[in-house]
């Protein structure tokens, strides 16, 4: 019987581990998840990794594979063999024996023991893909939201995203309970409404992906319970997270807001300056919204001041508003319009602001602003 092995660009697969290496060098209560799983095929060679809530399962492509009558599947410590492989060249030729797995190239040989993949456990099958999205649109869209999503929070629901799909395109959406940003697209749809609440830590691997895997159209699709994104060489699952999101539609009504526009990068450096003056505390500036000027003051006594203004085109009543400078930072810096619309209503009520930008995606941000001083 010949000896297992395959052929394989030593970039080509350490791109697949890279993607893997993340979700298998989290903890959880099964050891063998510190492993990659591997399954030599009569074609090909799959490589797949889970956290037991993320899971990544991707074909590698190979340059040549020996003859095989069954897939033959086994384990190696996912660090381990990640690190290797970065430090090697060229090809590599990998052997399977009993107990190991050697990696041959140029420079020599590297044995690595391996494990039985019996107790790795088993992923969901039978995908039903719902639509398709170029991976430039889809990055886009978590671009614009994801950095609001908290990594922790007393309402698990807020350490996700929720998106919303349905006949009339996408909808993003992420809180943190002071924050909310909101993207919305037309540009994917389908006839049956589906929503998830899609894990932080989901939503940072599919951008990793995206980055990675240089695939130009993706899938979205269900299997089970769990949200499936695919590509033509990896498929990556993820559990949703329990509801329900919070009802955001009543803070986002606009009923007699005044809308105003703004320098963005006036208003954007003005924000830093005022920023720079907190010192790790919790501060707010201040913002006087008055018909041609936006007064911007701030006052830390253990730090200094600053009062600048900055031209502002607005026909409404004086309106004096707080906020917490990095709030509004955060938010700013996904926008690319030289001019930033915005809409304020009165000193308690949040300053929305929004653009639609040439891809056709329309982004929201809003910010809740500090209590005044009694």
């Amino acid at each position: 019987m010949t000896t297992p092995y395959f052929i394989v660009d030593q970039k080509a697969l350490h791109a697949v581990l890279s993607a893997m290496l993340p979700i298998c060098s989290r903890r959880t209560t099964l050891d063998v998840t510190a492993s990659i799983f591997f399954q030599i095929r009569p074609r090909e060679v799959i490589i797949k990794s889970t956290d037991l809530e993320v899971a990544l399962q991707a074909s590698c492509p190979v340059e040549q594979i020996s003859p095989i009558t069954e897939p033959i599947s086994f384990l190696v410590n996912g660090k381990r063999i990640t690190d290797i492989v970065k430090e090697l060249e060229g090809s590599i030729t990998c052997t399977m024996t009993k107990n190991q797995l050697s990696l041959t190239t140029q420079a020599g040989l590297v044995n690595l023991n391996v494990m039985s993949a019996d107790q790795f456990p088993p992923f969901p099958e039978k995908i039903e893909n719902l639509t398709t999205i170029t991976s430039a649109t889809l990055a886009e869209l978590l671009k614009s939201v994801a950095f609001v999503i908290p990594s922790q929070h007393t309402n698990a629901a807020l350490t996700g995203l929720l998106w919303e799909i349905g006949p009339e395109g996408v909808l993003m959406t992420a809180t943190d309970g002071h924050c909310l940003s909101q993207v919305r697209s037309s540009n994917m749809s389908i006839e049956n409404a589906h929503q998830w609440i899609v894990p932080r830590r989901a939503v940072v691997e599919i951008q990793k992906l995206i980055d990675t895997m240089d695939e130009k159209c993706l899938f979205v699709g269900i299997c089970g319970k769990q949200l499936v994104i695919s590509g033509e060489w990896f498929n990556f699952f993820t559990k949703v997270l329990v509801g329900p999101f919070p009802n955001y539609k009543p803070v986002l009504q606009r009923d007699a807001f005044v809308p105003a526009k703004v320098d963005r990068q006036q208003f954007v450096k003005t924000v830093r300056r005022a920023a720079s003056l907190l010192s790790g505390q919790f501060v707010a500036a201040q913002f006087m919204f008055q018909p041609k000027s936006l007064n911007v003051t701030m006052n830390n006594k253990e730090v200094g001041t600053l009062t600048e203004d900055i031209p502002l085109s607005y026909d409404g009543e004086p309106c004096e508003m707080r906020f917490y400078a990095p709030y509004l930072l955060s938010g700013l810096s996904v926008f690319q319009d030289d001019t930033v619309e915005l809409f304020l209503k009165s000193t308690t009520k949040p300053i929305i602001f929004e653009s639609t930008r040439p891809t056709g995606l329309h982004l929201t941000y809003l910010v809740m602003p500090v209590a005044l001083a009694s």
